[in-house]
Formats: structure tokens, sequence, C-alpha cells
């Protein structure tokens, strides 16, 4: 067969390589999906040329790239308005078209609607897989060509010849319809009212054109609009601030209160987290997350979950005018698709047409309901029915991911039920839990950084500002940061969660209560945060596993947790997987100069470890639910007094009107 190379004249913005659906089944783990943010373009590209609808293709944001090609070569520009020419004469978009060999294929700048444009080839890219795909996942630096975006002088070999007998016309009818003025369709859940919303606020947010926000990407979408009312006061143990709840995992398309900002969660964005999503984009609709660009406004279309339109469909049905034309209003239940009373109540939440939510118990910190969701998700992976595409363990949840084309979803409550029925009880959980001890740079300079980056250009008033161990320190009642320290050195962490914000990134709490300092999150969230710094959430430690957005109170720095140098074994990391830690996993920490943990990251980077002992072992929920027993007195003495020291806390946000103005989302963005 033969091959022909494409050379990149001018890379055009933040152009990458995709493939489509992109990286499935590493969720739990905090791997995002990546893939094209506007895959009806891309996949409808993708036909033109008669290739398989999710074959690698190029993804560019407002301006395309300029390439030629050694041979003759079909490609169809879709997406965004943009001009196209070859060697300077005006082509078509939605069409293919022939690039003869040597000339050039220029897709210039939109100044119209929609954001990004797509350029498909005729062919088969030449791409190495990561994790199973070839999509690019930035902030990860992986997949596509060297994990970034194109580069002036790139060269991409394409498999096949041109051949126009596969060609095909896409009908103006199924082109996504670009606008500056959306309607979304979204279903409800899996939070909403009464329980975290007020009822006022669903009305609002129904009601209200959101506008895109200018600090916005393949991450989220951030909006601007009105701060929600709140049904509650705070989130407890999960935070001082209403949005705050236990870490869940998130899907694609879910609007997402940080604080009281809304982001609309993206291809890119994180798998898991510990804040309120009271409305979902349907899985048919997510495309249009990808031409949203900062003016824009959106209004969002409630509309029942068995309405949304098929995933697979490439049709009318697919268009712009779908929620107007077909809404019939929503499910009407809040997101909540059942509830189910037991001696573990569970809760099955919505979270849009392709998720559901199973949730245990009431909003508390509880091992033994982590240990519930562990079981299901052992029995549900041991079955893998057809159409399940991934399962996402968080602090008291799992989160079912289905393609609800194969799998409908009440198909799948029925599976649930029957698996709910069977499951033993949790006291009876012994799991594998190794003991893995790191080092950590204690308010190592680069977490001073990132706080000095976010008074200058987030929010300078924040409570937490200018230092977060000092902020700890004062909600939780400690006499003085020292406290704060030997507290986080004496405790062992068990890992919950993987993926909390991005690449194998723990969400761990301390086995002993008497260890659990309890914070809030940032509101809004940080847009910077350094790779494996070290923050505490609610009553949660967290491993960021790159650099990014974030929201947790830091700590310190430690050492990598994800391989960057992948499939090749390095240091403590198997060789079967990139991320070093597993469910269940105990983290205990020894303190190291900055200066030295430099030196053990470069050992990590070098792949000759870093600094990291791991043993083996095994975790009992009876044998802790008895230390639990044995040390109760002392355990609900330290509750005591960090409950006073919240509340402290809680009502100085209020005299200062934290809560009323200072994180509303006009003065946040």
């Amino acid at each position: 067969m033969s091959t022909t190379k494409m050379t990149v004249v001018r890379p055009g913005i933040l152009t990458t390589v995709q493939d489509w659906p992109g990286r499935i089944g590493y969720w739990k783990v905090g791997v995002p999906p990546s893939g094209p943010m506007d895959d009806l373009s891309f996949r409808l590209g993708n036909i033109a040329l008669g290739n398989p609808e999710g074959a690698a293709g190029l993804e560019s944001a407002m301006s395309g790239p300029a390439l030629t090609f050694d041979a003759d070569t079909y490609v169809c520009v879709t997406g965004a308005d943009v001009p196209v020419t070859i060697d300077g004469h005006s082509a078509e978009q939605w069409r293919p078209l022939l690039v003869p060999a040597g000339a050039t294929l220029d897709v210039g700048t939109s100044n119209g609607a929609g954001l990004r444009v797509y350029v498909t080839i005729q062919g088969s890219m030449e791409i190495d897989d990561y994790l199973g795909s070839a999509a690019t996942f930035t902030l990860g630096k992986f997949g596509g060509l060297r994990g970034g975006t194109l580069t002036e002088g790139d060269i991409i070999e394409i498999l096949g010849a041109a051949d126009p007998s596969n060609l095909r016309s896409i009908p103006m009818e199924h082109r996504p319809v670009l606008t500056s003025k959306w309607e979304i369709a979204v279903t409800e859940g899996p939070h909403g009212a009464p329980d975290f919303f007020t009822r006022a606020d669903m009305e609002t947010l129904f009601a209200t054109d959101y506008e895109v926000h200018f600090n916005s990407d393949r991450t989220g979408v951030r909006l601007i609009g009105p701060k929600p009312e709140w049904a509650r006061q705070d989130g407890g143990e999960a935070g001082l601030h209403p949005s705050n709840i236990h870490d869940n995992a998130y899907s694609v398309g879910a609007l997402d209160f940080t604080g009281d900002t809304p982001i609309l969660l993206g291809p890119d964005g994180p798998s898991l987290g510990g804040f309120v999503c009271p409305v979902t984009v349907v899985a048919a609709e997510r495309w249009k997350l990808g031409q949203l660009k900062a003016g824009d406004t959106i209004r969002f279309v409630p509309i029942r979950a068995a309405n949304a339109a098929a995933l697979g469909a490439l049709g009318v049905e697919r268009r712009a005018s779908f929620p107007v034309v077909f809404s019939s209003g929503g499910d009407g239940d809040d997101g909540v698709i059942a509830r189910r009373e037991a001696e573990t109540a569970v809760t099955y939440r919505r979270s849009g047409d392709d998720n559901v939510l199973v949730e245990y118990g009431d909003m508390t910190l509880d091992l033994a309901l982590r240990a519930r969701a562990h079981t299901l998700h052992e029995r549900i992976e041991a079955i893998a029915p057809t159409g399940l595409l991934d399962l996402t363990p968080g602090i008291r949840s799992l989160q079912v991911k289905v393609d609800p084309d194969v799998l409908p979803i009440s198909t799948l409550m029925g599976l649930l039920a029957e698996v709910e029925d069977d499951l033993p009880a949790a006291s009876e959980l012994v799991v594998p839990s190794r003991t893995v001890r790191m080092p950590l740079s204690w308010d190592d300079p680069s977490t001073r950084e990132a706080i000095q980056r976010y008074m200058h250009g987030v929010r300078a008033d924040a409570p937490w500002c200018p230092w977060n161990i000092e902020f700890i320190r004062r909600m939780n009642g400690l006499d003085t940061v020292a406290d704060v320290f030997d507290t986080v050195f004496a405790a062992d962490y068990m890992v919950l969660g993987l993926g909390d914000v991005y690449l194998g990134a723990p969400v761990a709490t301390p086995l002993d209560p008497r260890h659990r300092l309890v914070t809030t999150k940032y509101n809004p969230a940080r847009t910077w945060t350094p790779e494996n710094a070290v923050g505490i959430g609610g009553a949660y430690l967290c491993i960021y596993g790159m650099e990014g957005p974030g929201g947790y109170q830091f700590v310190g720095r430690t050492t990598q947790v994800w391989n960057h140098r992948y499939p090749e074994r390095s240091g403590s990391f198997e060789a079967e997987s990139p991320w070093l830690l597993r469910f269940f996993d105990r983290i205990s920490w020894y303190p190291v100069e900055p200066e030295e943990l430099m030196d053990l990251r470069a050992d990590t980077a070098a792949g000759r470890g870093g600094g990291v002992e791991i043993t083996d072992g095994e975790f009992s929920l009876a044998e802790h639910d008895n230390f639990l027993a044995d040390n109760h007195d002392s355990i609900e003495e330290f509750r005591a007094m960090q409950a006073i020291a919240f509340d402290a806390e809680r009502t100085a946000w209020s005299a200062a009107g934290e809560f009323t103005t200072k994180g509303d989302t006009d003065a946040a963005v």
C-alpha cells in the first residue's frame, strides 16, 4: 500500500491529531477521552472521504493549518466557517477536495460563527496509539504527534492512495448549524434541587443566557452567569462552600459549579472531582461545546433523557434546531432515576443520557460506603455487559458509563438492581493495600508561586491567601502550623479514587479520623497548579498528576505519580500501567528539602526510582471498624474541636460577605 507524506507548512492555532471516540476505558484513573471536541463535524469529514468515522484527523482552534502532500490526496475541511484555498484558488468546505501533489492546502481564520475547524485526510494517519488511541491530550503530553500541537515542518505519513470511488457529499441538512446564540439540550442531574440547588436556582439556570468566557479550552467552557442561592450552608466534610461534595465521577458535558463558577466540562476535562453538577449536556449535543467561542451565549434546554438523539446519529436530529423542535421539558425528577431503601440506601442519579451515578448512603465520609461501591464495581466489571464503556468509583459512588444505543439506561437499571440484591455486607471487605512511602517537600516554593499567581491573576482577597497552610490551621482549630505539619506526616492516607485531578492523581483520606484535616476548595479554582503539588480539599488529600487547574489547599509537593516514559518500565512504576498508585493504597510521607525533591524528581523522570518505597499488605474493613470503636472518645473530642473552628470560619466568611459577594461569578472570572 502506498504512503503519502503530509508536511505542515503552517500549523495554525492549537492544531492537534485527534480520533473518535478517543481514549476510552481509562476514566477511572484520570485519563480523559480527548478526541474531537466537535465530533459531529469531525465524523462527517471522515464519511465524506470514505474513511471510518473515527479515523485520525486534525483539529484547530479559530485558524487552520497550511499543508502540502507529496502525492495527490483527498481532504475535507469541516467545522467553523473558514476560507479554504488550494494553491491560492478558493475551495469549499464540507466536500472532498483533491489536493494535487506539491500543492498547498491553506485553511484560514474563522471570522464568523464557530471556533474549531477540522481537516480529515483520506487514508490512515501513521500515528502511534497511546492507551489505545491516537487522540492528543496536550496537558498529559501524550497521544498524537509528540503529545502536543503541530509545528512548522512536521511530517505525518498517510497510508493509502487517493481513491475517488469512496467519496461522497455531505447533505446540507446534515451539517451542524453554527450560531453565536446557542440552545443546548441537557438532562437533569446528577445534583439538582432540592438537596443542592434551590428550585429558584434551577429556574434561573434554564431562563438565563449564559455568556462564554474567554478563559475556556478543551478542559472546560467557563460561563458567566448569576450566582446560585444554594439550598444548603456548606458541604460539611467535603468543604466550606455549598458547591463542595464528596468526590465522584464527572461526565463530559456536565455543568460543573466550581464554587459559584459554572463550567461545561470538555473531552479533556477531569474525571473525578468534588463539585456539584445540576445538569448534563446529552451525548449527541456535546459537539456544540467545540464550537462555543468567547462572547457566545447559551440557553440550556431541559429534555427527557429518552428523547435525546442517538449518539451514533449524524443526521438532522443532531443539528442545532433539535432542542427547540423536540424538547418536552426535563424528566421532572431532579436527576434522581430511582432510590432504593435498604440498610445502606442507594440513590441512582442521571448524569446525561449515557451515565448512571450510583450513590450509597448519606453524604458523609464512611469507608463502608466506599467498600460497597468497590464491590459493585467488581461485580459489574466481571459481568461486562455489552455496551459498558467505563466504571469510575468515587468516595461513596460508582459511575457507570454506557453506550445507550447498545445498553439502554432502562436495561442498565435492571442489571444494577439484580447485582445490588446479591452484594455481600461491606464489613466483609478485605482488599490488597500497599504501603506507599513518598517524599514531601513541605510548603514547596512551587506551591507558593501558584498562590501568588492566583492572587495576582484570579483573586487577591480569598480567605485562604496568602498562605494555605495557615488557613488549614485556622479551619481545624490547631494551635500552630507546626501542628498541621505533624498531623500530615503522622497520617496514613488511604487512596479511595484515582484521577481526582488527572493522570492517576489520588483522592485519599487518613484512616485515623484524628488526622483528617478539613478545608474548603478555592472559589473560583486556580488556573495553574504545579505538577505533583499535594493539597487538601474537604477531608481529602490529592497529588496533582500534572500541571493544570485546581482547588485544593497546598501543603507541599512530591514526586511523579504518572510515568511519562510509559510504556517503558520506570523505577517504582509497573510495566503494565503508567500510573503509580492503586485503589486502597496507603500513602505516608517523609520530609525532604525542596532541592532534594528536585533531585528525586529528576531521578524519577530518568527511570531511576525517586525515593518511593512500596510494601505489600492488605486492608480489612472489620479491623478498621474495631480501631474506630477502640478510639471512639478521642476521635469525637477531635471532631468537636474541629467543628467549632469550622463554624467560626463559616461565621467569619458570612460576616465578610464571602457567601454573597466575594465568590460571585462576574468578580471571579
